[in-house]
């Protein structure tokens, strides 16, 4: 019997190798973690970062005339690699 040059187990392989991970990055939308005290949302992953938006504390201080003023301050949006090391909050292990 001639031996066969092709070997169907190998193909498997080789197709199985070159598939693209499922989730290229450690960050994905929705994940949460603490930065500086303060819970982040990431909101956006692309190959070169992750866009976060953090919630700011209201601003609350007293006017000349002893009245208090609260102020909220719009999210801070900032980007870091969409492979920092940070404790994700919110993803069951898998």
């Amino acid at each position: 019997m001639k031996p066969s040059r092709s070997d169907a187990r190998q193909a498997e392989l080789f197709t199985e190798a070159w598939l693209p991970p499922r989730h290229p990055f450690r960050l994905r939308v929705n994940d949460l973690f603490r930065s500086e005290g303060r819970l982040c949302r990431v909101i956006r992953v692309t190959e070169c970062a992750a866009v976060v938006l953090m919630n700011m504390p209201e601003r609350i201080f007293t006017t000349r005339f002893d009245k208090p003023v609260k102020f909220r301050q719009p999210p801070l949006l900032f980007r870091i690699s969409a492979n920092a090391a940070v404790e994700i909050l919110n993803r069951k292990g898998a």
